[in-house]
């Protein structure tokens, strides 16, 4: 069944601090009746980006049609952690987390095909062997994994659907927190960066009314400075030059 999927940031407006927690919307749309929204191809690939997408993609392509008993096996070398990175774009922040820790195992989602093809440009670049792709809603893989699988979770500036009825389709709502919490090992983390306000108090306010997820920043400059090692993505590129400031929230499963 089509879901929805969330690829890129939008603009959005300045802030100097982080914004207060929105209250919660009324009931949302059950995950398996959203639709998948999105592009799902872009302009022409270039020649080898193509090639990629028949030669090295199957190699990559993670099957999210059956559950998986052992994803930590998925790679040559088994991994000693694995991390999921929700909608990575054009896949520069998942390329260079995996190049910086190749004995961890990355899962990277996104449906927009030309952002698989540009990752597997870095893989194939990189050599690296610690990546596996998913081209469809990351929910399909969430649900595809067993329990306590993950010990992170990469949320880097998804559309924020800033229309009110469409808040609907923003992955981290109460269901999607749910979902992510079942695949989760205790203490394991939550990454989410924006640099729309709106998005980032409706995203604050679910995460606190959830039973699963907790917020320990203790000063400003827990979501105003990135995470240790933090390669900079497009979109934040792009926010930066408009001078919107982004937020990078940390939540821990409980």
């Amino acid at each position: 069944m089509a879901r929805e999927v969330q690829t890129g940031s939008q603009s959005g407006v300045q802030h100097e601090h982080l914004p207060p927690p929105c209250a919660i919307d009324g009931p949302e749309k059950p995950a398996d009746s959203v639709r998948l929204h999105g592009r799902r191809r872009g302009k022409k690939l270039r020649v080898h980006q193509a090639s990629l997408l028949s030669t090295a993609l199957p190699q990559l392509s993670l099957d999210a049609s059956r559950p998986m008993s052992d994803p930590a096996g998925l790679f040559p070398k088994r991994a000693s952690a694995l991390w999921l990175e929700i909608g990575f774009g054009g896949g520069e922040h998942l390329a260079a987390e995996a190049l910086a820790n190749r004995d961890i195992g990355y899962i990277g989602c996104e449906a927009f095909l030309n952002g698989i093809a540009k990752a597997l440009a870095l893989i194939e670049t990189a050599s690296l062997t610690n990546v596996r792709l998913y081209n469809g809603d990351a929910r399909a893989v969430i649900e595809a994994l067993p329990p306590a699988s993950l010990d992170g979770v990469y949320l880097l500036y998804p559309d924020p659907w800033p229309k009110r009825r469409h808040h609907g389709r923003r992955f981290l709502s109460s269901e999607g927190l749910a979902r992510l919490a079942r695949v989760m090992r205790p203490g394991a983390e939550l990454r989410f960066a924006t640099d729309v306000d709106s998005n980032g108090g409706w995203t604050l306010a679910h995460v606190l009314s959830s039973p699963d997820f907790e917020w320990n920043a203790a000063e400003a400059a827990d979501w105003r400075r990135p995470w240790p090692g933090w390669t900079s993505t497009r979109y934040e590129t792009k926010a930066l030059r408009a001078d919107r400031k982004p937020i990078y929230l940390t939540f821990r499963r409980k």
